[in-house]
């Protein structure tokens, strides 16, 4: 079949946008393609909100054919959070048929050049942005979240991640010449000529497997900066969320074929209940990278026992926030209330300890009390979720029974500085809902430690009374060495507490926010401008993005001749 988009209309078209986010990314300043609000989509037009919804609900009872070869069934079975059933299916695949087909369309991918193979995936990414708001819908019923967050997070928001990822990759398969003409002097002699040819390679079939909250946000930086750099990737979604990444498939499928490539470059591997295809995947010769984001325990099996493939894990850790003194209170937690609240604390970068001095801290509004800042915090939070609508949209859903079984064990590990309740959702009377609580426990009690020390996903803070400032440092020190972080917060006005936190988080390798009291959230990251994760402590192994997160996806092969 002839290409209907040919090498020059998607140079032509994407050039200007992959020479942008080159140039935010050497800035960090911001900058995004993907508007992050609604009304850019249109009004009463095909990316409106509304359009996408019927899009969405027309998927319901169809099978999703994605012409895969090896093809032995289907599966489906999702149940959103809000309590509706999607009723679509998903090609199951043979392995041993799938697998070799994926490696057929490599040689032709590898051969087109780094910046064609940019081209294509962000042609992608455009074509996934034009259905932002069926994506939305996907995302919202598979993960919980609730709309404007499943519309930003899992729609523009994943959408830069994905770009940036194919711009690390064209920068760092770009740093060496295509060719180059070598020449060493021997004196009198004739010198020594050489021509030589630099071929970025790809490292052979890459795996993502995704994650049941954020499957694109979390799947996108994986499967865009391998497919650049060369790689096929073949898509393991989580089973509860496998209808935005089979999206994704499809829509990457019909571009490449378009572009005159193997659609076969990118494929799906939906599972059956309890199938657990992803220790499978993980082993099996042809998979030699491998992008996770999910419980500690796999990514620590991936990282021990795939060995055949390069690891990039996003596991868990213990975010903390330092809380010693403020020069806007009220700021302070109206931003902590928020951060403890979005999404019901469902995200790998959600505030889990709160460390405070129990002699209390120095405000603008002067002395406060370890008992009044955790009394004033959970007024903040029940403030802002009072209002039943306003907590729906900041919430979402409990996305599984395990997160909130552990909700309700928390309230029975200390004093309750404030209580979760059940909310009802006015559309979706199945939705479980929940506001967050927070618990008070003492940092100085061994019987606490085993509390504050473990991750506990969801909505659940505890506020930790510490010694002191210098106690605090102490316990962020250890946590983030023996458990890792995603995040870590500080509010401080003292330049030597400020300094000492900031020397933990550079030893450790911890993003840091200090003193956040606006509209800018500790559990938020930006595309092109925030790292997210480090890759420098037990909760990761990898950043989102960096040079590091790419460079390895692909090796450089070198032909040389006499000149």
């Amino acid at each position: 079949m002839a290409a209907e988009l040919t090498a020059h209309q998607l140079i032509a078209q994407h050039r200007p946008t992959l020479d942008l986010a080159l140039e935010t990314i050497r800035t960090r300043a911001y900058w995004s393609p993907h508007p992050e609000h609604p009304k850019a989509y249109g009004e009463n037009g095909s990316l409106d909100t509304a359009a996408g919804k019927a899009a969405f609900d027309a998927l319901s009872g169809t099978r999703l054919d994605l012409g895969q070869p090896g093809t032995d069934g289907w599966v489906g079975g999702e149940v959103s959070p809000y309590g509706i059933e999607l009723g679509v299916e998903y090609p199951h695949a043979d392995l041993d048929v799938l697998l070799p087909a994926m490696q057929a369309g490599q040689k032709a991918w590898r051969d087109a050049g780094a910046e064609l193979r940019a081209m294509v995936c962000l042609e992608i990414l455009k074509r996934i942005a034009d259905r932002t708001m069926e994506f939305a819908q996907a995302v919202m019923h598979t993960s919980g979240q609730a709309f404007m967050m499943a519309f930003q997070a899992g729609g523009p928001h994943a959408q830069d991640r994905g770009m940036e990822a194919v711009a690390y990759a064209y920068v760092e398969q770009s740093r060496t010449p295509e060719t180059a003409e070598w020449t060493k002097p021997q004196g009198k002699r004739d010198p020594l000529a050489l021509t030589k040819r630099f071929t970025p390679v790809p490292r052979g079939i890459g795996l993502v497997v995704g994650c049941n909250t954020f499957p694109t946000w979390n799947g996108y930086p994986g499967l865009f900066a391998s497919l650049a750099t060369g790689n096929a990737v073949l898509v393991k979604p989580h089973p509860r969320a496998v209808l935005p990444l089979a999206l994704t498939v499809q829509v990457a499928r019909d571009v490449l074929t378009e572009a005159g490539f193997d659609p076969n470059l990118v494929a799906l591997a939906a599972e059956r209940p309890g199938e657990g295809i992803a220790k499978t995947l993980a082993t099996r010769p042809e998979i030699r990278i491998i992008d996770y984001t999910g419980s500690t325990a796999f990514g620590d099996w991936l990282e021990a026992n795939a060995r055949q493939a390069q690891v990039y894990t996003e596991k868990a850790g213990v975010n903390t926030v330092i809380v010693e003194s403020t020069d806007d209170y009220q700021g302070m937690l109206a931003n902590l209330a928020f951060s403890l609240s979005l999404y019901s604390g469902q995200m790998c970068t959600t505030p889990q300890n709160l460390l405070i001095p129990r002699d209390g801290i120095r405000t603008d509004q002067g002395a406060k009390s370890y008992d009044e800042v955790t009394a004033d915090l959970a007024r903040a939070v029940d403030g802002l979720l009072g209002d039943d609508a306003r907590a729906n949209a900041l919430l979402g859903a409990i996305v599984n029974p395990d997160v909130k079984a552990r909700l309700e064990a928390a309230a029975g590990l200390g004093e309750v500085a404030l209580a979760s309740r059940e909310v009802a959702h006015p559309e979706f009377p199945g939705a479980v809902v929940r506001t967050p609580v927070i618990v008070k426990l003492d940092g100085a009690k061994p019987e606490d430690e085993a509390a504050y020390t473990s991750e506990c996903f969801g909505p659940v803070s505890f506020a930790v009374a510490v010694d002191s400032a210098d106690h605090a440092v102490e316990l962020l020190r250890r946590s983030v060495r023996e458990k890792g972080a995603m995040t870590v917060g500080a509010y401080t006005t003292d330049p030597e507490v400020e300094e000492a936190v900031q020397e933990v988080c550079l030893d450790e390798a911890a993003q840091l926010s200090l003193n956040l009291t606006g509209g800018v959230y500790v559990n938020q990251t930006a595309a092109f401008s925030d790292f997210h994760g480090s890759g420098g402590n037990p909760a990761a192994n990898a950043a989102l993005c960096d040079g590091a997160f790419v460079a390895n996806r692909f090796r450089v092969v070198e032909v040389r001749r006499p000149a």
